[in-house]
């Protein structure tokens, strides 16, 4: 089988990344996935597990592990969902001693996936004839794909990003040693619950009984309140950022304060406050791997920080005008950056270039843009998914407004009408940030 029969194989299945609307606690299906795993002699129970959930800062925050396991010498998994550019992007290892290349280092080869593909459907087909609980989807194949490849390649650590809330999630058949909770806030409510509490008990499904280690990103009361009563139910231990986890500075000096260390003098390149936020988070959960026999360094956890990449998150691919690329895909992410591009940079106007998936939050992401933007450019990614320009267009009214009918057209109408003094900002789907990043017209 070749890479691309592959991947046209892969997106034969149903695939609920491109799908607004669905019955989620029928769609997803946890015991689907372990029960396949079973058939396969269950690859994840080789693995030392790192298991990260939440609302924003999931991506981040799993980098943030895995480079600083890399930069220790261990050889870290990376499993992060969706890619933007290319699909094995998803799937990576992190190799010690790695000089960077590329912004995502150690993807899966290509040969490599198309071989996994080719001795997994096999077995996959024959688990949809006869499974009660119905055939494998998109995601479950490729978190099949990650646990297998990271079991066979035998990585110390395999960190592992949840796809759509963590109870039922594909990636919840796997027994972890240390759980992380990101920041939660609003998102998916048709599908997680429409209160924080009922979206934090969804999250905290990653949480199982087996004595392990729960950091927390801070939460709203609500939300801590459930996670502190899973892991009292679980007898997990509990560490809280800005509670356990101390952190001050600034992304080029801060420190770290962590109940077994200090860490100061720290430095990273992604932009933002809340990134220093979601460093002290991973910090949290490499201290508890400690327990596990890890053993990483002052220095191992400096350098990992400061050479974490992640592509798509306040990312600056240009500077006359600046561009800037963030994949903010609900009301808080969009306030977090508008925050930070005020604080961050300086600029005479900004064009924003938009785009949302339908099933988002349309208000509450435009009402976070609209002061900050003097010219918006509103576009839609090549999925089913993306909201109608039409549909935005009403949340701006009294703006210089744009409609471009794809994100192509949407960066050369920006190139067009900015200035050298300019900022471009596109945002909203990961989509629409991935098909301007990979535009080279």
């Amino acid at each position: 089988m070749s890479y691309l029969k592959a991947l046209r194989y892969l997106e034969s299945r149903i695939n609920y990344e491109k799908l607004s609307k669905y019955p989620y606690k029928k769609a997803l299906s946890l015991k689907r996935v372990q029960f396949f795993l079973d058939t396969i002699h269950n690859p994840e129970s080789f693995l030392k597990s790192i298991h990260i959930a939440g609302t924003k800062g999931k991506g981040s925050t799993s980098a943030f592990i895995a480079y600083i396991l890399r930069e220790a010498g261990y050889r870290a998994g990376l499993y992060t969902s969706p890619h933007l550019v290319d699909f094995r992007e998803r799937i990576r290892i992190l190799e010690p001693g790695f000089a960077e290349k590329e912004d995502f280092s150690g993807m899966i080869p290509k040969r490599k996936f198309a071989e996994l593909v080719f001795r997994l459907s096999l077995a996959i087909e024959k688990y949809n004839r006869v499974s009660k609980y119905g055939p494998l989807t998109y995601f479950e194949i490729c978190t099949i794909i990650a646990l297998v490849y990271f079991k066979e390649e035998h990585v110390d650590f395999a960190v592992l990003e949840t796809g759509l809330g963590g109870r039922l999630d594909a990636t919840n058949a796997v027994n972890s040693l240390v759980n992380v909770i990101t920041p939660l806030s609003y998102e998916h409510m048709d599908k997680l619950g429409h209160t924080l509490s009922k979206i934090a008990s969804e999250k905290a499904g990653i949480i199982k009984s087996q004595e392990s280690t729960v950091i927390s990103a801070p939460q709203a009361p609500e939300a801590l309140a459930v996670i502190r009563n899973k892991c009292k139910k679980e007898k997990a231990k509990l560490l809280v950022a800005g509670r356990d986890i101390k952190y001050a500075g600034t992304e080029n000096n801060f420190k770290v304060i962590t109940p077994c260390r200090e860490y100061k003098n720290l430095k990273i390149r992604l932009i933002g406050a809340h990134q220093i936020m979601n460093a002290a988070v991973s910090l949290g959960a490499i201290e508890s791997l400690r327990s596990f026999g890890a053993k990483v360094s002052i220095d191992s956890v400096k350098s990992g920080l400061y050479n974490t990449l992640w592509p798509g998150r306040c990312e600056v691919v240009g500077k006359s005008p600046l561009i800037i690329l963030d994949g903010a895909q609900n009301s808080a992410s969009a306030g977090v950056l508008s925050q930070t591009v005020r604080d961050r940079f300086r600029y005479q106007r900004l064009i924003l270039v938009l785009g949302i998936s339908s099933d988002k939050d349309i208000r509450g992401i435009t009402r976070q843009f609209y002061a900050l933007a003097d010219a918006v450019i509103l576009t839609q990614a090549h999925t089913p998914r993306a909201a109608n320009t039409q549909v935005l267009k009403k949340y701006f009214k009294g703006k210089e407004v744009y409609v471009a009918e794809s994100v192509r057209e949407a960066k050369k109408l920006a190139l067009k009408i900015s200035r050298k003094e300019d900022l471009i900002l596109i945002t909203g789907s990961l989509f629409v940030v991935g098909e301007f990043r990979n535009d080279k017209s």
